[in-house]
């Protein structure tokens, strides 16, 4: 391995890329390429060639010059000449071997593969740091927007508290859809479909499961921690209804899809388990999880609409910064690969290195059950006298304290009312508890609808409570 400082490109020759996969990011990836060669030339102080693409059907890349095309990506990721390998192929496997060859054999490494990263990040960073490897991966997380770096890199000396945002375009397109129209959550879906926004199959989306990827990410630069996907608590948006849309309104809410990522200190007697210590005997934790859940219109979160993203971070020094753009795309994400390349490539022509991983704090990954959340509960009861003081002795019961309490229009004037109840902070365990023991009440008719409310760092007063 050549050592720190010692340039890995010869003078004068060019930095050789290897892509691997030539879907909608690889198309622009390739493209970008070619037209902006001069430019990213003269920014790494040496030319750029692509050697070779690697797809599953030649066939179908007749934009592409043919004789860049491969279907063997091992041979062209174990090629000698290859100097940097972009990957935007996607998934665990074959993305995984065909990185660690990369790296181990010193070779500079940019993905956009979150669910690799979010599954086996730790893997990749330790390979890179046996070669001394280059590992970027901007492009995994909010397409264009640029997110990973400043946390890996500008906000290195601070302290974060929070990272929380909105990191699924399509999800975000079909509740904004839905808050402006009025239509329901497959209404919404098929219209995103029609667009482009939503794929065949979108599962990954709508379940959750790519920004669950996303957080991952993200709680891992924040804190210094090495968090795996499994790791972060999820819920998607199909049941999210109507009634729903209309129950946030109600309050000053909009309902998002969030990723929320904290550092949660708590004193080491409530903390039920050991964690890294923290000021007068307290223990911290990260708290990472995803859910749709209502927040003020006041946040600027709120007014993110369409297929957009944004991300809100709080950190100790810097204080409050939002990072807003184009979440997803093939342009918007070859940007962000482009950037990438620029940084490894130049680290090769000049003889420097990328930051490595950062997970020294270690800090243990906090259960859900255990992180203190609001819940919006709407449901059925009967209409009669001392219904209401049952139901608030059972919150009492479960140590869960109510904020407000509203009546709306009775189911039949005869029999039913709806009880609308917005709760303080308490551990989602005991919020869960709560409502599940309402279902038993006999004077509980149904709960109708249930969903978490965050102020991200607002005051209550935000969400109309006093």
């Amino acid at each position: 391995m050549s050592g720190v400082g010692e340039p890995l490109v010869a003078s004068g020759a060019p930095v050789r890329v290897a892509l691997l996969g030539c879907g909608t990011v690889g198309r622009e990836v390739v493209r970008l390429l070619s037209e902006q060669s001069a430019e990213l030339a003269a920014r790494i102080g040496a030319s750029v060639e692509l050697v070779g693409v690697a797809v599953r059907r030649v066939h179908k890349h007749a934009d592409v010059p043919a004789h860049l095309l491969t279907t063997d990506a091992h041979g062209l990721v174990n090629r000698p000449d290859v100097d940097v390998v972009v990957e935007v192929i996607g998934g665990i496997d074959p993305a995984r071997g065909l990185l660690l060859d990369a790296l181990k054999a010193g070779k500079g490494v940019v993905t956009a593969n979150k669910a690799l990263l979010a599954e086996d990040g730790a893997t990749l960073a330790e390979a890179a740091d046996a070669s001394g490897a280059d590992l970027y991966y901007e492009a995994s997380v909010a397409g264009a927007i640029p997110l990973l770096r400043p946390l890996r890199e500008s906000l290195a000396g601070d302290k974060i508290m929070r990272v929380a945002g909105i990191v699924n375009g399509t999800t975000n397109f079909i509740l904004s859809a839905m808050a402006s129209a009025g239509t329901g959550y497959r209404e919404a879906l098929d219209e995103a479909t029609e667009l482009g926004y939503a794929e065949a199959d979108p599962s990954a989306d709508v379940d959750g499961y790519d920004a669950q990827a996303k957080a991952a990410i993200l709680a891992s630069l924040a804190f210094h921690t090495r968090v795996s996907a499994s790791d972060v608590y999820c819920e998607g948006i199909s049941s999210v209804t109507a009634a729903d849309i209309a129950a946030a309104e109600s309050i000053g809410c909009t309902v998002k899809l969030l990723a929320i990522c904290e550092r949660v200190t708590v004193p080491a007697v409530e903390s039920g388990a050991a964690g890294a210590d923290g000021p007068e005997g307290a223990v911290e934790w990260v708290s990472a999880r995803v859910y749709p859940a209502m927040i003020p219109h006041g946040h600027p979160l709120a007014s993110v609409g369409e297929a957009y993203n944004a991300v809100f971070v709080e950190a100790e020094a810097a204080g409050q910064l939002m990072f807003y753009g184009q979440g997803a795309g093939g342009a918007p994400t070859a940007s962000a690969v482009l950037g990438d390349l620029v940084a490894v490539a130049r680290n090769r022509v000049a003889g420097g290195r990328g930051p490595r991983e950062s997970a020294h704090a270690s800090l243990p990954v906090q259960p859900m059950g255990r992180t203190p959340t609001r819940y919006h509960i709407s449901l059925d009861v009967q209409d009669r006298a001392g219904v209401l003081a049952t139901i608030a002795g059972l919150f009492a019961r479960h140590e869960v304290s109510i904020a407000t309490v509203r009546q709306e229009t009775a189911l039949d004037a005869e029999h039913g009312a709806r009880l609308v109840i917005v709760t303080h902070t308490a551990p989602d365990a005991a919020l869960a508890a709560t409502v599940a023991a309402l279902g038993e009440l006999d004077e509980v008719l149904g709960v109708d609808r249930v969903l978490r409310v965050e102020n991200l760092g607002r005051p209550v007063s935000a969400l109309g409570v006093s």
